[in-house]
């Protein structure tokens, strides 16, 4: 076996290759708080119905995502593609407005901007660490940005709240979205089980009257970071110095990455992204992240948080690790498939006129049929929306495209994606286990 330092090889039409993402680039996780959130993530007991887990949206052997361009959240029943909409009352009511982002690597240091539009992300504006949607209201000895994530799921209507009139924790949502976490915390800690697990991981829980959703949301984190890191892939082997982990395809593909095709321009450093916002021209479909006073429906992405207008539609750059496993991609899942979404990349304007709705993976929801796609049709949404790309068109051959893909397909992890934790056989309040 050849080794020599990938450092020290250099893509034909671009710069040094990142450094290795690595073990120091992790918090350390204590296991007693990863166990303890491994059951907290796959019991529903935290949603309002208690019929939803975060594993529902976010499972293991979907990629840490749902595989749906849009998910169903609250009221709807089984996992992935098998997903239905639920029905009677209960049924849902609109989909999630956008694609659910995979987890891998979510644990790591350097992140310090969470969701598609940045609405979470590390700052002192509040005098409490983070810049977020509950503002002044966010609780207080929170271990990570990670952790403060796991908050808003929970105060969701319709990923994981429910509607108001069905529990008191959508009721709760609408008097003050801190008035939800004691409502949940309570919830967990008089099952006998999970206070026993929190007195022995916490070192300030000495009662089950002690546990927060403080420790709930740390625990939640510890386990999404001891569960979803993933830097064992056979690119990481080779920026290790093994130059036999990559085949002709895939050297030849991490070439075109890093150069020729330009990806590496908002795919860099260890995580493979640049944690900022870029407008791709992704066609827009679904109900959108509609701001409350727009007058259509749409999702002018991190425009919504910032409120400048020149973030109008630009999104969040994902990180790549397992990028193989977490389709469909975009910030809506607006391709079922690698391959359309690096074409996508190459002439986003081409890409756009030519999308159809067949691209996204939506489970039937009739009632919601005619609305589906309702802003995709409407000409001055598009308009606007194709007036904005941050790339420019890149040529590849068929030949190089394939390579690219071969590349990305070298993110995969070996070890890592097999699972640490796994899926627990059942969780302490009883509630079925989404698998």
């Amino acid at each position: 076996m050849v080794v020599l330092s990938a450092l020290a090889w250099a893509p034909a039409y671009g710069n040094p290759l990142p450094k290795p993402l690595q073990e120091a680039d992790f918090p350390a996780v204590d296991p007693a708080k990863a166990k303890l959130g491994q059951l907290l993530f796959f019991d529903p007991i935290l949603s309002g119905n208690q019929n939803i887990a975060c594993a529902t949206c976010h499972h293991p052997q979907l990629g840490s995502g749902d595989g749906l361009s849009l998910g169903i959240g609250e009221g709807g029943e089984g996992l992935g593609k098998e997903r239905t909409p639920g029905e009677g009352d209960s049924k849902i009511a609109k989909r999630i407005p956008r694609n659910a982002p995979a987890l891998w690597n979510l644990g790591a240091k350097e992140i310090n901007i969470l969701f598609h539009d940045g609405r979470l992300s590390l700052s002192d504006i509040y005098e409490n660490g983070f810049d977020s949607p509950a503002q002044e209201w966010l609780p207080e000895g929170l271990d990570s940005i990670l952790a403060a994530q796991a908050l808003f799921p929970m105060t969701a209507e319709f990923e994981m709240a429910g509607n108001p009139k069905e529990n008191q924790i959508a009721g709760a949502v609408y008097d003050r979205i801190d008035n939800v976490w004691p409502i949940v915390a309570k919830r967990v800690r008089v099952i006998p089980e999970y206070s026993e697990m929190f007195i022995a991981a916490f070192d300030d829980v000495d009662q089950a009257l002690d546990i927060n959703i403080t420790h709930v949301v740390n625990a939640i984190a510890a386990f999404e970071t001891h569960e979803f890191t993933s830097f064992d892939s056979p690119y990481d082997a080779f920026l290790n110095g093994d130059s036999a982990a990559l085949d002709a395809d895939q050297q030849a593909g991490l070439d075109l990455f890093f150069g020729k095709a330009k990806c590496g321009s908002c795919h860099s450093g260890k995580l493979l992204s640049d944690q900022k916002f870029h407008a791709l021209m992704l066609p827009h479909f679904g109900p959108g992240k509609t701001r409350q006073w727009d007058p259509v429906v749409r999702d002018v992405g991190r425009m919504g948080a910032s409120d400048r207008l020149e973030d109008a539609y630009r999104f969040r750059t994902p990180m790549l690790r397992n990028v193989a496993m977490t389709a469909p991609y975009g910030h809506n899942g607006a391709y079922a498939d690698l391959e359309s979404m690096v074409r996508h990349h190459l002439n986003p304007r081409e890409a756009f006129e030519a999308w159809e709705t067949s691209n996204a993976v939506l489970p039937a929801v009739p009632w919601l049929a005619k609305a589906d796609f309702l802003a995709f049709q409407d000409s001055r949404e598009r308009s606007r929306l194709a007036s904005r790309a941050d790339i420019d068109p890149v040529e590849l051959s068929d030949a190089e495209v394939a390579q690219l893909i071969a590349f990305l397909n070298a993110l995969t992890g070996t070890e890592s994606i097999k699972g640490r934790l796994g899926i627990p056989d059942r969780v302490p309040s009883g509630l079925e286990v989404p698998k």
